[in-house]
């Protein structure tokens, strides 16, 4: 499925809750992207060092697993309100979006596990988000 990159983020999440239908059917949904993802502030000479991010980026990060883990969907939707770490980790959306709509599957009865959370480059991370029952 392509991301229509011109809709407001509440579309995008308002799109997964629909998607949860399929869900529950049985079929599995996967959404890539990258909850930070600044290309330009890329330390490509660092990409081989493990962790590595910058100040900003790993402030972002934090923040936005937090909001993931305490079920703040609204927050996460309105991410250009989190402050200039994350508009600095979120430039542009398309990589972030697909995040809206694996959260917008998420239903009450489930919790949500991170995992591959690692910095890449100083500002980079493909940090990856499971639902399950709970």
């Amino acid at each position: 499925m392509s991301i229509d990159y011109t809709k407001e983020p509440e579309f995008h999440y308002t799109l997964g809750k629909e998607l949860a239908a399929l869900r529950r059917k049985g079929i599995l949904i996967i959404g890539s992207g990258n909850s930070v993802h600044n290309l330009r502030m890329a330390a490509w000479d660092k990409m081989m060092t493990p962790g590595f991010g910058y100040d900003w980026a790993i402030t972002a990060n934090e923040k936005l697993k937090q909001l993931i883990t305490e079920g703040d969907h609204k927050s996460l939707i309105q991410y250009d309100k989190l402050g200039k770490e994350v508009l600095l980790s979120i430039p542009t959306p398309e990589h972030y979006l697909p995040l809206l709509y694996i959260l917008g599957l998420q239903e009450k009865d489930e919790k949500v596990t991170i995992f591959n959370d690692e910095l890449v480059a100083g500002s980079l991370n493909m940090m990856s988000v499971k639902i399950d029952k709970a």
